[in-house]
């Protein structure tokens, strides 16, 4: 019997091959500096008193307007009321509920008289108008001198001077809930004088009394306005400051 002789192989070390790591360069990038630009922050008390001196010149030039109306109304137009309309004066009594244009302008006033009682009553407040007995004279001189106040008023508010802080509320009537002075009491008192020059206007053309062509349009004349009231640079000057000394 032969035996099988069975080879035995060398075993064969193997030699494990090292990885070298391959360092990779960081390239770090450079820090930007952030650069900040100083703006000059502006002059909170500046803009203040700029915004009380446009808001009051606004008002006057506002004023202007219903002095021009005034100036120019047919005096027969002052107290009048539309005709009678049959059917709706049966129905709804409309004529008796019409405003003239004398109860109108003084109603204009009162309320100013209103607005300074209850938002600046350091103020002194102008005397009302009785719109029975209020001739155009009395209305004239009445709404000048009211616009005076509504001009000091709006400047107290919105401006940064000696009175600056002594109005913080806007009261434009006793029920209703006071505002926080800003630009939009400015807004609502020209709304409610623009309104009620709307009414102006139109009841005039109603009662056959239409205001001239160049008073209709005169109003709308700002640069015109701002002259008027002592601005010759026209509106904006007071604004930024435009043609001031």
């Amino acid at each position: 019997m032969t035996t099988r002789q069975t080879k035995v192989r060398p075993k064969v070390r193997q030699t494990k091959v090292r990885q070298t790591k391959v360092r990779q360069t960081k390239f770090h990038k450079p820090k930007l500096h952030k650069i900040e630009l100083h703006k000059p922050k502006p002059d909170e008390s500046k803009l203040h008193t700029q915004l009380g001196r446009a808001a009051a010149r606004i008002f006057a030039a506002n004023e202007r307007m219903n002095q021009m109306l005034i100036e120019n109304l047919d005096p027969d137009a002052w107290k009048a009321k539309p005709a009678n309309d049959v059917r709706n004066n049966l129905r709804n009594n409309l004529r008796n509920n019409v405003r003239s244009i004398a109860a109108i302008f003084t109603h204009m006033h009162n309320m100013r008289c209103k607005w300074v009682r209850l938002t600046a009553p350091h103020l002194e407040v102008p005397p009302q108008l009785d719109r029975a007995h209020c001739t155009p004279q009395q209305a004239r001189a009445g709404l000048a001198e009211s616009a005076a106040r509504c001009g000091e008023m709006l400047g107290e508010a919105l401006g940064g001077g000696d009175g600056a802080g002594r109005i913080k509320k806007f009261l434009r009537d006793g029920w209703a809930r006071p505002w926080p002075v800003g630009p939009e009491m400015l807004c609502y008192m020209l709304a409610h004088e623009a309104h009620h020059r709307g009414q102006i206007c139109m009841l005039a053309h109603q009662l056959g009394f239409p205001l001239p062509v160049q008073v209709m349009s005169g109003i709308w004349n700002w640069e015109k306005l701002w002259k008027e009231c002592g601005a010759p640079a026209g509106p904006g000057c007071d604004s930024y400051g435009i043609g001031r000394e």
